[in-house]
């Protein structure tokens, strides 16, 4: 493997462990865009193991719950990651945002879709489907936020540093070609 992309995998890997354990505003999360970005940018195998990886560790010390609850979350970090793969080709900023938005939404959706479904906490009508939905939509502003924010920082702080980087090498170039 590439030094690059284990310096990447271990970055990615600290801020995402950092950001489940630390104190946080509830689903102010970079996963999602952690996992979106691996898709697009790590090999597949990475890029799977990495979300999945920040995911089981992190809920060593959180706490498991309902385990098709959990495969559900699991399951939109993976579904993150193959959009990653498939932007790798078409990507640009408004695809990627649009995608941000997108994962936002299923996610909200099929999670609180599964507590409603798998978990004695709400009727199983829909009454409670709705109620479920309801209760969880301050949950959806932080998460959406947290997922704009984060896929921001990492996909445009890594073009920056892209594009940086490009322009040291070539001004290096340039100069070795005068002396």
């Amino acid at each position: 493997m590439k030094k690059q992309y284990l310096i990447l995998i271990l970055g990615l890997a600290i801020l995402g462990v950092l950001m489940r354990l630390m104190p946080h505003p509830a689903n102010f999360s970079p996963l999602i865009a952690i996992s979106l970005f691996a898709g697009y940018y790590l090999p597949r195998k990475w890029a799977i193991i990495l979300p999945m990886g920040i995911m089981f560790l992190t809920d060593m010390f959180l706490g498991f719950y309902e385990l098709p609850i959990m495969l559900t979350v699991y399951g939109c970090f993976l579904m993150s990651v193959f959009i990653g793969k498939y932007l790798k080709s078409r990507g640009n900023a408004l695809t990627i945002l649009t995608s941000t938005l997108a994962l936002s939404i299923l996610f909200f959706l099929a999670t609180n879709f599964a507590v409603w479904f798998f978990s004695p906490w709400y009727s199983h009508d829909l009454n409670g489907l709705l109620m479920t939905f309801t209760l969880a939509i301050p949950f959806f502003k932080n998460s959406l936020m947290g997922n704009v924010f984060f896929t921001s920082v990492l996909f445009g702080g890594f073009e920056i540093v892209k594009i940086a980087r490009f322009s040291l090498v070539t001004k290096l170039r340039e100069n070795k070609l005068k002396v």
